[in-house]
């Protein structure tokens, strides 16, 4: 069996039930969604997380518990009676007045032993200082509500580096919010589609046809009749069609005299495989093509006879992929996988090797046009893997963080066919901007906890105004574009719900949280949500969100600005 077989949810999962070791039954559950080989690059990952406030540790509390290898919290911030109000992972005794990345590491840590995290007190600007061999150490950054000019200077700074980490943007403000993640490239062979490969039923290889064509269907034991499986079934009646129409079913008509024929094949109404076969008839009328996304990928290539030295692996698969879909019948390589069928032990494990032995026949073919294109220390399991999943690979072009807010003519575009998602946006875009001309300061953090009722107007961080923000988004989107009722709505909560807390006396402490708003309940929705796209990244598997997400848990949806 070859490593791709074995490291496959079925391989994993048999290997945890006959060995359960104390590492496996702890990662059960997970390894049945990304199996040893997204494991193995979770504990091998390196997360820098810039900033310990709730959101952050809730974020990094759904990576600790699946077993990231590594983590460091870089945050020099002291720990406020507001943090702690709002914040599970620091100590309402023992954490006030520490260094709050110091406390959060401690307490995160007990979740896990298997992590390691250390926390980092330095200065977000001195670590900006020294450029970028700071963050080359990490497989991933994730920014949390920090400042916007620090954003600034770190994005371009990541974006630089040729091989440097992706980083995801988060921000925050009361129940709205949004993340992006920033990324040249990013290749995913496993995407776990819900799409199944082609059985070919339309174009069989020569063992399939000959098994579907030496069937006596009419001197054939009954028993064996009700259990022959519905690929055979619909090769067989197929070629029929064929040799009468003399071409498969086009018409709607046709396509349904077809089924009828498959279900004249049924000697009784018992026998579920016939139904089943006609159930899954538009598989003999559909051609097996090259998928629309992977030919997408295809013409992201060079000319064919270009040189790929120096080329990323998946340029250099997708290359042979390319070559092997050239030749007839143009179709990808064969899955050995089949889904359940009405059939007996017998019937379906003799047609699981068919398709078997002509897989293997075509993977070895697409192993040396790999070789051919250049890829020969690319390793086997990783070749056979991508041939695997030839159906459903996925390759993604990211964007720069910042690069939508910039680009005046796909805003306006934008607010016109996702009015809402994109006024959210440039509602916190705009409370970002005014919050870098009036910052939040360590003395507003630390005096409000502490203020009389009579001195907490006094104490309170400048609050910003609707006109205020919506002056900024006009700013950006020109004044010649008139806001709709979504804009105003957005900027509306962006600075309401942020500081309603200060409009009342009585809860000091809950006034703590303005301007950002983090509040305990937001903040454990977008951690999982901000994990999840996390180990997206970090495994390679399953498709990662590409371009803004956006969320308002006011009206309770989430939509993506791509």
């Amino acid at each position: 069996m070859s490593f791709s077989e074995s490291q496959d949810i079925e391989g994993a999962t048999t290997a945890i039930q006959s060995q359960p070791d104390n590492k496996t039954r702890r990662y059960d559950r997970q390894l049945r969604l990304w199996a040893a080989s997204g494991q193995t690059a979770l504990e091998q990952a390196r997360v820098l997380l810039i900033s310990a406030s709730a959101l952050s540790t809730s974020t990094l509390k759904n990576l600790v518990l699946p077993g990231v290898g590594h983590f460091t919290i870089l945050d020099s911030a002291l720990t406020t009676p507001a943090d702690i109000g709002n914040n599970f992972f620091l100590d309402p005794d023992a954490s006030l007045g520490r260094h709050r990345a110091d406390e959060a590491v401690r307490l995160l840590l007990e979740l896990n032993e298997g992590v390691e995290g250390v926390a980092d007190t330095s200065d977000i600007e001195s670590v900006l200082a020294q450029g970028p061999s700071y963050f080359s150490a990490f497989t991933l950054v994730i920014a949390v509500n920090l400042p916007q000019s620090i954003i600034e200077r770190l994005s371009p700074l990541l974006w630089d580096i040729p091989t440097g980490p992706p980083l995801i943007v988060v921000r925050s403000a009361g129940f709205l919010a949004e993340f992006f993640i920033q990324f040249h490239d990013h290749d995913v062979i496993e995407s776990h589609s819900e799409t199944a490969p082609s059985l070919r039923v339309d174009k069989p290889f020569p063992e399939l046809l000959n098994h579907a064509l030496q069937l006596d269907l009419k001197n054939m034991d009954p028993t064996d009749h009700g259990h022959i499986p519905y690929v055979v079934i619909l090769v067989r009646a197929l070629e029929d069609w064929k040799r009468e129409h003399g071409a498969p079913p086009s018409t709607y008509a046709e396509k349904r005299a077809f089924k009828e024929s498959v279900m004249k094949m049924q000697r009784h109404q018992d026998e579920e495989n016939f139904e089943e076969a006609a159930a899954n008839a538009y598989r003999a009328y559909t051609s097996s093509t090259i998928p629309s996304s992977v030919q997408a990928l295809f013409d992201t290539l060079p000319p064919p006879d270009t040189p790929l030295d120096g080329q990323r692996h998946f340029s250099i698969l997708l290359s042979a992929l390319r070559a092997f879909t050239s030749e007839p019948p143009h179709v990808l390589p064969l899955s050995a996988t089949l889904p359940d069928m009405k059939s007996d032990t017998e019937n379906y494990v003799a047609l699981q090797n068919i398709y078997r032995r002509r897989a293997d026949e075509e993977r070895a073919v697409f192993r040396q046009l790999v070789r051919d294109a250049g890829g020969a220390d690319i390793p086997a399991e990783v070749v056979d893997l991508f041939c695997k999943n030839a159906h459903a690979i996925a390759g993604l072009k990211g964007a720069r963080w910042g690069d939508l807010d910039t680009d005046r003519e796909k805003l306006v575009s934008r607010l016109q066919t996702a009015p809402r998602e994109m006024a959210t946006h440039i509602a916190l875009s705009a409370l970002s901007a005014w919050l870098s001309l009036n910052p939040i300061t360590q003395t507003h953090a630390n005096g409000n906890a502490n203020a009389s009722a009579q001195n907490a107007a006094s104490l309170a961080p400048p609050l910003p105004t609707a006109e205020a923000l919506l002056a900024i988004v006009q700013g950006v989107v020109g004044i010649d574009v008139e806001l709709g009722k979504e804009v105003h709505d957005a900027v509306g909560e962006a600075y309401v719900s942020p500081h309603s807390a200060w409009r009342s006396t009585h809860h000091l402490h809950d006034s703590a949280r303005a301007p950002t708003a983090d509040l305990p309940n937001v903040a454990a929705f977008m951690g999982g949500l901000i994990a999840q796209e996390a180990i997206k990244m970090i495994t390679k598997q399953y498709v990662p969100v590409n371009g803004h997400c956006v969320i308002d848990l006011v009206d309770t949806w989430t939509g993506i600005i791509a």
